[in-house]
């Protein structure tokens, strides 16, 4: 898909004013630029977001606005150019208004094949997954040109994915190979980090971790694959090594760093993960980031995993010492429920007038009156504790 040089490419997205200006002064009589030329400038811009390239993003949506008022406009028998057709299946695959897709299938003349990828294009574009599967189950995207091929195999790996995610990673692979470098594989690969989930796959999410981070952390959705890595990393957490996930996010500037960093901390002092929680302020910490140290949020998260211990009372001085005014509405919640937890440890507690019989870890039997009063006046709290740390996701 990526049909030209880096030189070719910034004149092409010089002369796009000219592009616009005679897409514009198309009419419906089909004069004018021809909806694959349309197409493929899109693909063109498309290619530069994928490499990292923030301002060609109004461009892209501009030149949706052109392209849907340019098939709207069309004539039937300008889809007797086989360019034409398929331009207008891409157009649909790359942020196209279905609508418009629907609009301009009246009145064609389609073969089965085409008649069922389309269907289950429009399927998948209106959220009717069940009927894109079931569309699209007979597809051969492999007989389809090489650029709408790659669509094709996205749009089926993420319909397959809902009943088979290892069938659906492998059609996501299908697409990578048919449009490497592109917004195609960009979203293959964060779309295969989580199926890599849904399989319980540690191997497989570290491989397209590392593959997205070494090829599109510059891209704009790099945010929604740091979301979804940090959830990874914490479901898989069993069966991952840690050292994977520090060679992942070595690739990563100081920032991203630091952010998914913090982020891990807080899932695991939520969860209570002391080895993770360990790593990720570690990692944090040795980010050689000037801010890192005096950051409230490293402080929080390691503080929590800490409330029930020996060291209560310095941990009850550190939460007391935090400035809140410099944590998130979620991490303020978490900040008052540490402080609430080691309060309710370090306060003296009376023991119960009826010693109530309790089972312990072990599977015996002891009563309440043997058990540390510190620990019982902590466990009528936990409860409410979890549930203000859930509430507390972002």
């Amino acid at each position: 898909m990526r049909r030209f040089g880096g030189a070719i490419c910034g004149l092409a997205l010089a002369a796009l004013p000219a592009f616009w200006a005679a897409a514009w002064a198309a009419d419906a009589s089909g004069h004018g630029l021809q909806p694959y030329q349309m197409v493929r400038s899109l693909q063109l811009v498309q290619d530069r977001i994928a490499g990292g390239d923030h301002a060609a993003l109004p461009m892209q949506n501009k030149l949706l606005e052109l392209i849907d008022f340019r098939f709207l406009n069309a004539d039937n028998n300008e889809f007797a150019e086989r360019r034409n057709f398929d331009a207008l299946m891409i157009y649909a695959m790359s942020g196209g208004n279905p609508a418009t897709v629907a609009a301009r299938l009246e009145g064609l003349s389609l073969d089965e094949a085409d008649t069922a990828a389309i269907t289950g294009v429009l399927n998948y574009l209106t959220g009717d997954v069940a009927g894109a599967r079931d569309a699209m189950a007979t597809i051969r995207h492999w007989d389809y040109p090489q650029e709408v091929a790659a669509f094709l195999a996205l749009v089926k790996g993420s319909v397959v994915a809902n009943d088979d995610a290892r069938a659906g990673m492998a059609t996501l692979d299908r697409a990578r190979l048919f449009a490497p470098g592109t917004l195609v594989e960009e979203a293959a690969l964060r779309r295969t980090l989580s199926l890599a989930v849904t399989a319980g796959d540690a191997e497989r999410f570290m491989q397209a971790s590392e593959q997205y981070a070494r090829r599109f952390l510059r891209s704009p959705y790099a945010a929604q694959f740091a979301e979804t890595f940090v959830s990874g990393v914490t479901a898989l957490r069993n069966d991952l090594v840690l050292g994977r996930v520090e060679e992942t996010v070595s690739w990563m500037t100081q920032e991203q760093a630091q952010t998914v960093y913090l982020r891990l901390a807080r899932r695991a002092a939520i969860d209570g993960d002391t080895k993770l929680l360990s790593f990720a302020s570690q990692q944090a910490a040795g980010q050689g980031m000037q801010t890192s140290a005096a950051d409230p949020r490293r402080k929080l998260y390691s503080s929590i995993s800490s409330v029930t211990s020996e060291a209560v009372e310095d941990v009850l001085t550190q939460l007391t010492g935090l400035d809140a005014s410099q944590l998130s509405t979620a991490d303020r919640v978490l900040l008052e429920a540490a402080r609430m937890v080691a309060n309710e440890v370090i306060a003296p507690a009376g023991l119960p007038s009826n010693p109530s019989t309790i089972v312990t870890a072990a599977g015996a039997e002891t009563t309440a009156t043997e058990i540390d009063p510190r620990i019982l006046a902590t466990r009528s709290r936990l409860a409410e504790i979890d549930r203000m740390l859930e509430e507390s996701e972002p």
